[in-house]
C-alpha cells in the first residue's frame, strides 16, 4: 500500500489529537539546546530532562502515528526489536551483577536514546511541509551552535580564560566535553549541508563547510577531525566493488590529507595537531597504548564469574559515561533510586591520573564508548548494540552521506564517550532519519527529486518570492 498523506487521516471520535511534530522538536531540543539554559541559572538537573522526554515522545509516536506505508512499518518493527534486545541485555547484566535498576535504565538510554529518537522520526508520516519545517529547525539549531562558538571566541574571548580553547563550546556550555560535542555537531553539519543542499551554489556550500571547520579549530577539538577522517576511511572500504568510486575517494582523501599535513607543519593555527605525532608513545609498550588499554586490563581483573565476559560487570560499573562520572555527578539524585558503583571505574581514573599522557588529549583516554559497552554489558551487549547499528545500516542508509554519518559515531567510540553524548548522537540520528524521510518522500512522489541545479534554476523564468522563500532557499536549498 502506498503512502497516505497525514492530511487524509481521520481522527477517531473521542480521541485526543497529539501534534507529533512539535513534540519531536521538543525532544530534540531537550538534548541539543537544554545546556544553554544553564546560562540563565537553570539547575543542572535539567540536563537529564532528555532521558525522560525522548522515550515518552517515542512511545506517543508509536501509539498515535497512523502509518499505513509497509516500508515504514517494516523498518519500525525491526528497529524496535533491536532496541528492545539491547534493553533486555542491560537488565540481565544488572540482575546478575547486583547493579541498580536505575543503572540499567540510564545505561540503556545513554547508548540507546538516539535510536529511540530515530525510531520516532521513522514511524511518523510526514507531508512535504512538515519535512521542510523539521529540516529548517535542524539547520537553525546547527547554525545557532556555530554562531555561539564564534561569539565565544571573537566577542567574549573565552579562550583566554582558564581552560583555553576548551571554553569554545557552542550551545553545549557547562559540559566538560562541550567543546568536542559542539565541534562534532558543527563539522558534521558542514559535511551534510555541502552534500545535501545541491540547489545552493558550490561556493556557498564550501563557505559553510569552511566556517564549521574553523569552529572545530577554534575549539581545539582535534579528535573530531580524526574521527571523521576514519569514518571516511571506513566508507572507502565499502567502495572497492566499484573501482572508479574507490579511485575517486583515494585521490580525494590523499589531496585533503596532504593539504592538512602541510597546514600542520606550516600554520600556527594547526600546530596543536602535532600532539599525536610522537611515534615513541605508540607500539605495544608505548605510553599511549598502555593508557588506552588500561580499562580493558582493569575490567578483566573483575571477571570472576562465568557470565562476566558475556554480560560484563554491570551497567554503569566500568568506563562508560555513566560509570565514569555521571553516577558521581548526580549522586544526590540517583543514589536514592538505588544506583550502584564499582571500584573498576575509580581504578581507571587512578590509572589515567598516574600517566603523564592522562591530561594531554582525550585521544588517549581509557574512558571510551566501545570499552564502556564491553565492560558494562559484555560481549552480548556489544553484539546487541552492533545489531541496532546493522538495522540502521541495512534499512536507512541508502547513500554515501547517510553511511558516512553512521560511521562517524562508531569511530568516535574508539576515542572518548561521544557515543553517549545526547546532543551529538541525537543530531546524527536526526540527520540520518531526515535523510531517509527525504528519500522516502521522493519515492512516494511527495517531494521533487533534487536534480535541478542552481544554474538550471537561473535559466527558468523567475517567479516572485517572499522574504520567507528567500531565507528558505539560502538555508535549505529548496
Amino acid at each position: 500500500m502506498g503512502y497516505i498523506p497525514q492530511s487524509r487521516f481521520s481522527k477517531p471520535e473521542g480521541s485526543v489529537y497529539i501534534p507529533l511534530i512539535p513534540l519531536v522538536a521538543l525532544s530534540f531540543s531537550s538534548a541539543f539546546l537544554v545546556r544553554a539554559l544553564t546560562l540563565i541559572k537553570f539547575p543542572s538537573v535539567i540536563n537529564l530532562a532528555h532521558l525522560g522526554i525522548i522515550p515518552l515522545v517515542c512511545f506517543l509516536a508509536l501509539r498515535k502515528a497512523r502509518v499505513k506505508n509497509r516500508t515504514q512499518i517494516k523498518i519500525t518493527y525491526h528497529l524496535l526489536i533491536a532496541i528492545l534486545l539491547f534493553l533486555w541485555v542491560n537488565f540481565c547484566s544488572a540482575l546478575l551483577n547486583d547493579a541498580g535498576i536505575i543503572n540499567a535504565v540510564m545505561n540503556f538510554l545513554f547508548f540507546g536514546e538516539h535510536f529511540l529518537f530515530l525510531l520516532t522520526l521513522i514511524c511518523i508520516p510526514l507531508t512535504a511541509e512538515k519535512f521542510y519545517t523539521l529540516r529548517a529547525f535542524l539547520v537553525g539549531c546547527a547554525a545557532l551552535n556555530t554562531l555561539f562558538a564564534y561569539a565565544q571566541h571573537y566577542v567574549f574571548q573565552l579562550h583566554h580564560k582558564p581552560g583555553l580553547e576548551d571554553n569554545i563550546k557552542g550551545v553545549f556550555v557547562g559540559g566538560g566535553a562541550g567543546h568536542v560535542v559542539g565541534a562534532s555537531v558543527a563539522l558534521t553539519f558542514g559535511i551534510y549541508y555541502c552534500v545535501d543542499a545541491q540547489k545552493i551554489p558550490l561556493w556557498a556550500r564550501v563557505l559553510v563547510m569552511a566556517l564549521t571547520f574553523w569552529h572545530m579549530n577554534m575549539a581545539d577539538a582535534k579528535q573530531v577531525l580524526l574521527s571523521l577522517g576514519m569514518a571516511g576511511g571506513c566508507l572507502l572500504l565499502t567502495k572497492f566493488n566499484n573501482l572508479l568510486e574507490a579511485i575517486k575517494f583515494v585521490i580525494g582523501g590523499a589531496l585533503l590529507g596532504s593539504g592538512f599535513w602541510w597546514c600542520m607543519q606550516n600554520l600556527e593555527a594547526f600546530r596543536a595537531f602535532n600532539t599525536w605525532m610522537r611515534p615513541e608513545i605508540y607500539g605495544p609498550n608505548g605510553e599511549a597504548t598502555l593508557l588506552k588499554t588500561a580499562a580493558i586490563r582493569i575490567v578483566s581483573g573483575y571477571h570472576t564469574d562465568w557470565w562476566h565476559p558475556w554480560l560484563g560487570i554491570g551497567p554503569g560499573h566500568s568506563v562508560g559515561r555513566l560509570g565514569g562520572w555521571m553516577l558521581a555527578a548526580y549522586e544526590s539524585l540517583l543514589s536514592p533510586l538505588g544506583s550502584t558503583v564499582h571500584p573498576a571505574s575509580q581504578e581507571t581514573w587512578v590509572a589515567a591520573g598516574q600517566s603523564w599522557l592522562g591530561d594531554q588529549s582525550s585521544m588517549f583516554s581509557p574512558f571510551f564508548g566501545w570499552a564502556g559497552i564491553w565492560g558494562d554489558v559484555g560481549w552480548l551487549g556489544l553484539f546487541a548494540f552492533l545489531y541496532i547499528w546493522w538495522v540502521v545500516w541495512k534499512y536507512l542508509c541508502f547513500d554515501d552521506l547517510s553511511r558516512f554519518l553512521l560511521f562517524c559515531p562508531l569511530m568516535f567510540g574508539l576515542i572518548f564517550t561521544q557515543m553517549e553524548e545526547p546532543g551529538y548522537m541525537v543530531y546524527v540520528a536526526t540527520l540520518i532519519g531526515l535523510r531517509w524521510q527525504q528519500h522516502h518522500l521522493i519515492q512516494q512522489g511527495i517531494l521533487p527529486p533534487p536534480t535541478v541545479t542552481f544554474q538550471e534554476q537561473r535559466s527558468h523564468p523567475k517567479q516572485k518570492k517572499t522574504w520567507r522563500d528567500r531565507i528558505r532557499t539560502i538555508l535549505l536549498g529548496d
